[in-house]
């Protein structure tokens, strides 16, 4: 007997009636022009450079950056922001180098806000700087102290690693990888879910971390058993997004259920679980306010592109 690869198994790349859709376009954060190279990262004497022409991004530690009264990024001067030992390079736009740095709204008299909330309003340019200090910031937090032997650890190659003072082990920024699933009848509705704690009728597609060992299709299938107790069949990718909540990179994915099978929500993870039609889907996306109970997730999300695209289609 002749075996059969992974993708033959699950129908990867094959589609039924109704599931040849794609993303609408591609995820706002998924295709940042932004240059950046290693000679940029490790050569001080090019940093200090960069450092002194450069422009600055603030960033606190719920993730907020501020901004001007036009809604746009207020970029700081670096004269205004020591010597950049405590910056990041985040890359080169428009002839400048981008820098990402902690800072404190406290006692600031602008206005401060976070990506979910002006992703709709930046271009791919600046929503993907500020994607890229959120995460790189987030994770100089919680790697100050080296995994082999517990002594501190410094910042270097312009914030793209850190080194062990005591055992000279190197850390690099890491992506967690995250399967992100439109599960849909093959018709016209699609199951949408509201994790726990979100806000009343705040309405997703499934998600979930790939774990050990474990494939990103094996994880479809995985996520949305233990979520809504659903088997799911022909699932196909669609793109893939990252996303610094706090370090993930969303891998999009469609797969076909079964409406006719019950949901089982799983208790303490999932409030409630729904199949939704595609016109209602449409008059969701239409509007920033829910509609008959259902909001859809925000535009700069993988999530609100591949709804979209389902919608659509």
């Amino acid at each position: 007997m002749t075996a059969r690869s992974d993708s033959e198994e699950i129908g990867f790349g094959r589609s039924t009636s109704g599931g040849g859709f794609q993303l609408d376009s591609s995820p706002l954060l998924a295709g940042s022009p932004v240059e950046l190279s290693d000679v940029h990262r490790d050569d001080p004497d090019t940093a200090a450079e960069l450092w002194r022409d450069g422009e600055v991004l603030l960033v606190d530690e719920y993730g907020r950056t501020p901004v001007d009264a036009e809604g746009s990024l207020a970029w700081a001067d670096p004269g205004d922001c020591g010597n950049g030992t405590n910056a990041v390079l985040l890359g080169l736009y428009q002839g400048r180098a981008r820098w990402g740095m902690r800072a404190s709204a406290r006692g600031s008299e602008l206005l401060w806000s976070d990506l979910r909330v002006l992703g709709d309003w930046l271009g791919e340019a600046e929503s993907g700087l500020f994607a890229t200090a959120v995460g790189l910031l987030a994770w100089h937090d919680r790697a100050r102290y080296c995994a082999l032997c517990g002594a501190g650890t410094n910042r270097i190659r312009s914030g793209w690693a850190r080194r062990c003072g005591g055992c000279w082990h190197e850390e690099y920024p890491r992506t967690d990888p995250s399967m992100i699933c439109l599960v849909h009848d093959g018709g016209d509705q699609v199951l949408l879910a509201r994790k726990t704690g979100w806000p009343e009728e705040r309405f997703s597609v499934l998600a979930g971390f790939v774990e050990m060992g474990e494939s990103l299709e094996g994880c479809v299938r995985r996520e949305v058993r233990e979520e809504v107790g659903m088997e799911v069949s022909d699932i196909r990718y669609l793109g893939s997004q990252p996303w610094p909540f706090p370090r993930s990179l969303m891998v999009g994915f469609a797969a076909v259920a079964d409406p006719e099978e019950p949901l089982h929500p799983v208790d303490g993870e999932i409030a409630e679980a729904h199949w939704v039609s595609r016109e209602h889907v449409r008059q969701a996306l239409e509007t920033d306010g829910p509609v008959r109970g259902v909001r859809m997730p925000p535009g700069i999300s993988i999530a609100y592109r591949m709804l979209r695209g389902w919608a659509l289609s």
